[in-house]
């Protein structure tokens, strides 16, 4: 029987495979998506884990919104497939020898208040210290919508790339540039000793610096990854403000799906991949695990890059030294999600109470200074889980209603570090003792918690790297070190979501811009794949009357299976 034949094949259903996918359709593209797992979105998911109270449902891996481009939004019509998203409060940390802190991102005057409490000449210093990153978000945030040029290549296209982002970024001044390099090369820890002085506020700005990371806050580039959590923006006008999507984080993908699906996207999930079909350096296609192949003269791999590139090729359709590459991505993590459901919200003895009140709507923290984080990454880079685990919580159910039944709250911790190696054995006991940890260290600060909670499910970095195929456990494909950004990501040479195969391109979360539910590496390996068509001429196919006015996307591949 003869295999059938695409325009376009996406190998995996997260959110970048469903981007990519709903924009090949959009131009005219016959597009397949195949999905490995039982259901689309990912690490974007909203699941009810706890059989026995089907009506509570969390988002077991990633759990708050920032970077999707308002581009994405529009283009897809994503608010009228159900994108919805709840901002969100402030940080809010209590302190186990008493106290608290809150810090709103519209709330000047408050937080000079906060922070005066623990520093006046912090408090004063606050406000400058917003200005400059504004200043840096205005440079940095547009380079996520950039493709990254071949820096070091002396073609005429990769130059004038190149020339092309200097030209774009020649207002930028000396200082500004300088500011830069310290982003880059910096730990957060010692970038927020040079503005601040007291131990709580730089460990409430330090704490983005280290999220997902496989890097305590001392260690260099971490300043970069607190920039790259706050430049996002939900549409309030606000640097860096999160959100909760209505409906869990699994609404997000399902807007995404539906938008594809209504461009003509047939998804097929329980379906995984075997190999990438090359011939003679080109891609050919798909052959399925279960058994025969799919056909298309394009396809968009989402995959982490050592399955896409590793697993799903064969070594000699490559490069000998993209394969090293490859090989040397790094792509540790010791993250573990524990999601727990609440009778109640928490009563902080600096902040009593279990009505809703301002310091429940936000990032709820366990990272009292910057020692307590590092000294959490040391535990684990020494082989044993944290002692004192640092933890990012949110509870979405306070603006969710969708979540839960009235008067049961969700709350989501994120926490860090077990050692990288956790990823190869699940440590089902060892996890168990350790989010006993993080629960101890909240009910210290809250002394209501403990017993408000009904259920908890504990993720571990085996189970990220067995089920959702996150390898190591990096929620992001790969480590946001300075040697895996930009024009390295996800190899030198190969940044602009094109491949070493011809027809095959890759956006996944290990391409630029990637780390968080961005939708951008999904929408520019789709944009690369739509350039390069359009470069290769007029051509004879599928004509639909959406694209009557111009060529149809691409004409049926002849080879024979």
């Amino acid at each position: 029987m003869a295999a059938q034949q695409y325009d376009a094949i996406v190998v995996g259903g997260g959110h970048n495979g469903l981007v990519a996918s709903a924009y090949l359709a959009r131009e005219g593209a016959k597009v397949l998506l195949l999905e490995k797992r039982h259901k689309t979105g990912g690490a974007a998911a909203t699941d009810a884990p706890w059989p026995e109270a089907p009506e509570i449902r969390v988002t077991r891996l990633s759990y708050v919104m920032s970077l999707l481009p308002p581009t994405i939004i529009e283009d897809l019509s994503l608010e009228r497939h159900g994108y919805k998203v709840f901002p969100m409060g402030p940080f809010y940390q209590a302190y186990p020898e008493g106290g608290s802190l809150t810090i709103a991102l519209d709330d000047a005057r408050g937080n000079y208040e906060q922070v005066a409490r623990f520093s006046k000449k912090d408090a004063d210093r606050l406000e400058e210290w917003d200005a400059w990153m504004a200043g840096l978000a205005d440079v940095l945030g547009p380079l996520l919508l950039k493709v990254p040029p071949n820096i070091g290549s002396r073609s005429y296209s990769d130059l004038k790339g190149t020339l092309g982002l200097a030209w774009r970024n020649r207002g930028v001044d000396v200082r500004t540039v300088g500011d830069i390099t310290r982003l880059f090369s910096m730990s957060i820890a010692d970038l927020l000793d040079d503005w601040f002085e007291s131990p709580q506020v730089k460990a409430a700005l330090a704490i983005n610096g280290v999220i997902g990371t496989w890097a305590g806050p001392c260690e260099p580039g971490t300043a970069y990854v607190m920039a790259h959590h706050s430049i996002g923006d939900v549409g309030d006008g606000h640097l860096g403000n999160w959100g909760f999507p209505e409906g869990g984080m699994g609404a997000v993908p399902a807007a995404i799906r539906r938008a594809a699906e209504g461009f003509g996207v047939e998804i097929r999930e329980n379906t995984g991949v075997e190999k990438v079909l090359v011939r003679n350096g080109r891609v050919r296609g798909v052959a399925l695990q279960s058994g025969g192949e799919i056909l298309a003269p394009v396809v968009v791999s989402t995959l982490h890059p050592k399955t896409a590139f590793l697993q799903q090729l064969e070594a000699s359709d490559l490069p000998p030294e993209f394969v090293r590459d490859i090989e040397n991505y790094k792509t540790r993590s010791g993250v573990v999600k524990i999601n727990l459901a609440l009778s109640e919200l928490p009563s902080f003895t600096a902040d009593p109470g279990t009505n809703l009140q301002l310091h429940h709507t936000g990032s709820v923290e366990m990272a009292p200074s910057i020692e307590w984080m590092e000294r959490a990454f040391q535990d684990a880079r020494e082989g044993r889980p944290a002692e004192r685990p640092m933890t990012d919580g949110v509870i979405p159910t306070v603006f969710d209603k969708t979540l839960a039944p009235e008067g049961i709250h969700v709350m989501s911790l994120f926490t860090q570090w077990v050692p990288k190696d956790w990823a190869d054995e699940p440590h089902t006991d060892e996890l168990e003792a350790y989010a006993e940890r993080v629960i101890d260290s909240y009910d210290a600060v809250a002394p209501n918690f403990r017993r408000s909670i009904l259920h908890r499910d504990i993720v571990g970095p085996h189970q990220m790297q067995e089920e959702w195929g996150l390898i190591g456990g990096n929620i992001f494909h790969g480590e946001l070190s300075i040697d895996q950004l930009f024009h390295m990501r996800p190899a030198p040479g190969y940044a602009d979501y094109r491949t070493p195969v011809q027809g095959l391109y890759y956006g996944s979360s290990a391409t630029h811009a990637g780390g968080g539910v961005v939708g951008i590496p999904g929408w520019q390996a789709a944009r690369a794949a739509i350039a390069d068509k359009r470069r290769s001429g007029p051509v004879v196919g599928r004509v639909t009357g959406r694209f009557t006015e111009r060529p149809a996307w691409a004409a049926r591949t002849q080879e024979k299976p």
